[in-house]
């Protein structure tokens, strides 16, 4: 990843620009992404903190647009891989192949290359596919014939799964969930949220398809570097970072919580709640955005009992309740 343990220290105007342009790219994005303001904003602190996200919903949420409306606001390269049960490892990470013409083996590069990479339904291709993924995503490179072949930068990873078919899947084991620093929960939308999506798409385009035409290019790849370098470099009081690591720690010792979250658990709390002030237009990380990111950072990292998951109670009503006890430092 792009963070650092000791950034290059930046200045006040450095800070409120990338805060700036961090929120114009989430005001394009919404020209195409109607509603899921929320689904919108972690995948955006996502992105400026450098990690993956792992999104569970039901198909037709507009999962592809919103990372192609994400990849038009910065000039960045899109994929997309529909995982399936013969998706082999170098079908996402490609291979060498022999060019008749010129008597050698070229390396062909698969779609990993890119800067931002849609793996739709992960769970549905086998552990050897899923750990060629999780693979690029730790390493940041791919290894084709002894080569190391680097990856584009900025490169994100937003990989979906489907909570209702479990049928022909293979669950990602915790070890590999931990490679995501947010899991996003992607619901319904509301209302009147529906009926604006209905009447844009019916309303005069041929098929169902949204378009991301409205959508402006706000930045470049290496803008979106600076934005990540700029948001590892946002103050962190000592007392947060405790903070952090005492809601982590709690999660390992919460009656109902059979396996906590380990280490990089507080690591990613602290990563994503630097990304998440800068977009609120802050120049230092509070306990309020510790908060704010807990849920979709710690989700994924923890198991909850079978006793509890038959009372009907899920992992975020278990993190409520832990953010309720854990005190927050005060000013």
């Amino acid at each position: 990843m792009n963070d650092s343990s000791h950034p290059a220290p930046v200045g006040a105007g450095q800070i409120a620009e990338a805060g700036e342009i961090a929120r114009r790219l989430r005001d394009e994005i919404a020209k195409a992404v109607v509603g899921q303001s929320h689904i919108v904003d972690q995948t955006l602190i996502a992105l400026f903190a450098a990690g993956h996200v792992l999104v569970e919903g039901v198909p037709g949420l507009g999962k592809t647009l919103l990372v192609r409306a994400l990849a038009k606001t910065f000039n960045g390269s899109f994929s997309r891989i529909q995982f399936t049960p013969d998706l082999m490892p170098s079908d996402i990470t490609g291979h060498a192949m022999y060019d008749m013409q010129s008597q050698s083996f070229k390396i062909r590069r698969g779609p990993v290359f890119t800067n931002l990479l849609l793996a739709d339904e992960i769970n549905r291709a086998p552990a050897k596919t899923q750990a060629a993924l999780l693979e690029v995503m730790q390493e940041q490179q791919v290894t084709i014939e002894g080569k190391g072949l680097e990856m584009s930068s900025p490169f994100m990873t937003l990989a979906t799964q489907n909570p209702i078919e479990q049928e022909g899947t293979y669950p990602l084991p915790e070890a590999q969930l931990d490679r995501f620093l947010l899991k996003i929960l992607i619901d319904y939308p509301g209302h009147e949220e529906e009926n604006t999506l209905v009447h844009n798409v019916t309303h005069g385009h041929v098929g169902d398809q949204l378009n991301v035409d409205r959508v402006a290019s706000i930045i470049d790849p290496e803008g979106v570097n600076r934005i990540q370098r700029v948001a590892a470099s946002l103050q962190v009081d000592e007392r947060v970072v405790d903070y952090a690591v005492r809601i982590v720690r709690q999660t390992r010792s919460w009656p109902g919580i059979a396996v906590g979250a380990g280490p990089r658990g507080g690591i990613a709390l602290v990563r994503a709640a630097r990304a998440a002030a800068l977009l609120q237009g802050q120049d230092f990380v509070t306990p309020d955005d510790i908060k704010t990111v807990a849920p979709s950072a710690l989700r994924h990292r923890v198991m909850l009992a079978p006793e509890l998951e038959i009372e009907g109670q899920t992992a975020d009503t278990v993190l409520g309740a832990i953010l309720a006890k854990v005190e927050a430092p005060r000013t």
